[in-house]
């Protein structure tokens, strides 16, 4: 098992190395240029956010769909995963994970136009997209739609389930001396209820968790930022220089530290937003809305408050923390060092981080669970939903008891085999992508409704009735 786990880990190491790193940054820039820059309309985006759009199709509000997608999203990656970063990568890491979700933003856009696009309903009237159609009905390449289905639905368990509940349980054990056993039968019965209800259930939680969670969090490192105000000024420009001067060699091999830099930022970047993954058009595909370019500007925001704004003020922190207390911080691994942060704050500070990581956590849960469920369904039909959801919550009680080391590289490499199928379909569909933006924003259509039906389907891609 040990020699299992060390060869997985390898794997794991090589695969999310320079050749997925490359292909997803390169796909970030390419859809950016391809799309006529679009993220200079993410104020539009963030407006359309918060809009009804009551005359359109759809399961959720746009704002729904938004934070099932950003609760998949936000989790301990964005808060211990920069930290991370910014150890073994060095201040200019920060900048690398920030440059890595601006441009991320336009992948996410073309991901959440390919989902409503190529959406369909079943005969209840429910939503269903995601790659997997974009992929079969798109490109007519319904073997990799499946792969995609497949490798997701594992992935939800790994990533989206064992990996968090076990953080949660790490963190409140550490914190409040509770029992695994008992943090994880609250888990899985909370889980349960949210997720037996689908889509509407998951929605109407996180619409909620998710605000309250991001303002808790930003709130606390605001704090810590004013606590730091003096620091604030070096840590930019440290952040900025450490990402392209040979001076963050500190008189070692220059080259090596710089290209670490680029390696962990990136590599933090597109873990944490997902962009190019997949994942967040799953649930981009329920949103009531007109036309496929409204959700797609309203699904790029989530890129934007992730990583734009949450990574970079979770690194801001951090290096004006470390710049006060450099002693403080030092040996300190990646992991420790926003705990040690957020100790600034006087009592409340670790209270802060505690809630703020363990709902997180959580959100991520109930966003993956969703994910997991339309690619089950998209496999074996709706009698799988009910099954799958009771296991998923199982499985969450799992976690909470047990080690993960092996679980966590193991939802790495799913996500990446995930990511590839996505990837040819963004990219082949790049024309299409053009298209639609110019058909409904860059003509001035964004309020027009759609003229393309939905395809009712029923059943599943083996058993498939029309």
């Amino acid at each position: 098992m040990e020699g299992f786990a060390s060869f997985i880990s390898a794997v794991d190491s090589w695969v999310w190395g320079w050749p997925l790193i490359i292909l997803l940054l390169g796909t970030h820039v390419f859809l950016t240029f391809r799309l006529g820059i679009i993220q200079r309309f993410i104020g539009k985006g963030i407006k359309l956010s918060v809009k009804k759009d009551p005359d359109a199709e759809g399961d959720v509000s746009q704002f729904a769909a938004l934070t099932t997608a950003l609760a998949a999203t936000i989790g301990t990656g964005n808060i211990i995963g920069v930290g991370t970063a910014l150890a073994l990568g060095g201040p200019g890491a920060i900048l690398w994970c920030w440059l890595t979700g601006v441009f991320g933003i336009a992948t996410k856009y073309a991901e959440g136009l390919l989902a409503c696009k190529y959406r369909v309903k079943t005969s209840d009237g429910t939503m269903l997209g995601g790659p997997m159609y974009a992929l079969e009905r798109g490109l007519n390449m319904k073997w990799l739609g499946i792969l995609f289905a497949i490798f997701a639905s594992i992935a939800a368990f790994g990533i989206g389930n064992l990996t968090q509940v076990n953080a949660i349980t790490s963190m409140v054990s550490h914190f409040a001396s509770v029992p695994g056993w008992v943090i994880g039968i609250v888990v899985t019965v909370l889980t349960f209820v949210v997720i037996v209800g689908g889509i509407k259930s998951i929605g109407a939680v996180t619409e909620k968790l998710i605000p309250f969670m991001a303002i808790f969090y930003v709130l606390g490192c605001i704090i810590i930022l004013c606590i730091n105000a003096s620091y604030i000024g070096e840590a930019i420009a440290l952040i900025c220089t450490n990402a392209f001067s040979p001076r963050a060699a500190g008189g070692g091999f220059a080259g090596a530290v710089v290209m670490m830099a680029i390696r962990r930022g990136v590599s933090r970047g597109l873990f944490s937003n997902e962009s190019g993954l997949g994942s967040a058009p799953i649930a981009a595909a329920a949103a009531i809305s007109r036309n496929p370019v409204r959700q797609a500007l309203v699904s790029m925001t989530g890129t934007f408050w992730d990583t734009v704004v949450i990574c970079l003020m979770t690194g801001l922190m951090l290096v004006t923390s470390i710049l006060r207390n450099p002693v403080g911080f030092e040996g300190l691994p990646g992991n420790q060092l926003t705990y040690k942060a957020f100790e600034l704050i006087p009592v409340v500070g670790p209270i802060i981080l505690v809630v703020g990581l363990a709902t997180f956590a959580f959100s991520t849960i109930l966003g993956w669970a969703y994910y997991g469920e339309r690619c089950i369904e998209y496999l074996f039909g709706k009698k799988s939903l009910l099954p799958f959801r009771v296991i998923f919550s199982l499985v969450t009680f799992v976690g909470a008891i047990t080690t993960l080391d092996l679980a966590w590289d193991l939802a790495d490499l799913f996500n990446a085999f995930m990511a590839v199928p996505n990837l040819v379909s963004l990219l082949l569909l790049s024309g299409v992508l053009a298209a639609e933006t110019k058909k409904y924003l860059k003509d001035g259509n964004l309020d027009m409704l759609s003229d393309e039906p939905i395809p009712v389907v029923e059943g599943s891609v083996f058993f498939k009735k029309k």
